[in-house]
């Protein structure tokens, strides 16, 4: 069962030099556009395979004449001189790269954006990711990065940040799942089309995807597993992924079958008191959440509706920050011992005294 983990540090003294491995993909590109605006760290190395020694608008033209970064070949890079990895490879190379580079004796922390060291069973990769996990011994010590439920991210040498959906999905359940009452979720979630990646295919394919809902991997998605090992599996979970007709973001509903009647006021204190020093959650009650304040923002926001019989819990993000990117950084600060919301939130600046 989780428990909600929330610091606060103080300010930062000095910058940090981050590298990002892998960082052509769409969240490579906002790893690179929320680190160059970053107060305390700073990206020093930006790798890729197709665009080695080009320059990072090769690969993110928005980000011409913001970020002055060329790409290094992955087997170039000079990890001494880095404090702190953000690894945004696809699943499956992740735990190819990230053993050797910790036996090389790399000693900051790893953030990893995959799926490849989130389950503490081995077992599970063959299940769900047809493959047998090669360092199986790095499993027990990666810490599953959720910053709102994790208290271990602090001091951590490899972290796992969750996927988009076991994000939104986990967040708008866990204050129901610390009640140690049994349940079931009934989850439906669209999600835009960024969240299959840069490299197209016929599910993202502009005129099949436009104007069109399609369910896909119902019952079966990999993020079921990764969800309930957080929750607890006295918490069962229905879940129904679709693609939406939109480039960015994550909408979805969770349909409570809970065992006693659910007063709205009792339900409102559960997750109030569990977000209540979350800086990346918003959270509103007697209503459900929309999609579009959430695209373009760090933040996760949820919403509850009961009429005392039925609950129901709605969730929105985006999936490339939230769901991805800004998730890793609001956890690269918290292991690097930053303020959470560092290079997330705009810091004002006091006005000159007159």
């Amino acid at each position: 069962m989780p428990q909600p983990a929330h610091s606060f540090p103080a300010s930062p003294t000095a910058v940090s030099h981050i590298g990002v491995l892998h960082g052509a993909g769409y969240v490579g590109g906002a790893l690179i556009r929320l680190l160059a605006a970053h107060p305390a760290a700073a990206l020093h190395t930006v790798t890729s395979r197709t665009f080695a020694d080009q320059p990072v608008g090769a690969a993110h033209p928005s980000l011409r004449g913001q970020v002055d970064h060329t790409f290094t070949a992955p087997d170039e890079v000079a990890f001494g001189s880095l404090d702190a990895l953000l690894v945004a490879a696809e699943h499956g190379r992740s735990m190819q790269v990230v053993p050797g580079i910790l036996e090389d004796g790399f000693d900051g922390p790893i953030i990893d954006l995959s799926a490849d060291f989130r389950f503490r069973d081995p077992a599970v990769y063959p299940e769900w990711f047809d493959t047998a996990h090669p360092a199986p011994g790095l499993l027990a010590d990666a810490v599953y990065g959720l910053p709102e439920w994790s208290d271990e991210i602090g001091g951590a040498s490899l972290v796992a940040t969750p996927g988009c959906y076991a994000t939104g999905i986990t967040l708008a359940l866990a204050p129901l799942a610390q009640q140690d009452v049994p349940f079931t979720a009934h989850v439906t979630a669209l999600t835009g089309a960024s969240g299959s990646g840069a490299t197209p295919s016929s599910a993202t394919h502009f005129p099949d995807r436009n104007g069109n809902v399609r369910p896909y991997k119902v019952l079966g998605h990999q993020h079921r597993p990764e969800i309930r090992q957080t929750l607890g599996t006295h918490v069962s979970i229905d879940f129904v992924p679709a693609s939406g007709p939109w480039t960015r973001g994550i909408w979805g509903t969770a349909q409570i079958e809970w065992s006693k009647a659910t007063d709205p006021n009792t339900v409102s204190s559960w997750y109030e008191e569990a977000y209540a020093d979350a800086p990346c959650v918003r959270c509103s009650s007697d209503r459900l959440p929309s999609l579009q304040p959430a695209v373009g923002t760090p933040f996760c926001d949820l919403g509850w509706k009961t009429d005392g019989s039925t609950l129901v819990v709605g969730f929105a993000l985006d999936n490339l920050l939230k769901g991805a990117a800004s998730q890793a950084v609001q956890t690269l600060n918290r292991a690097l011992d930053l303020p959470e919301t560092a290079g997330l939130r705009p810091e004002p600046t006091p006005a000159p005294a007159a």
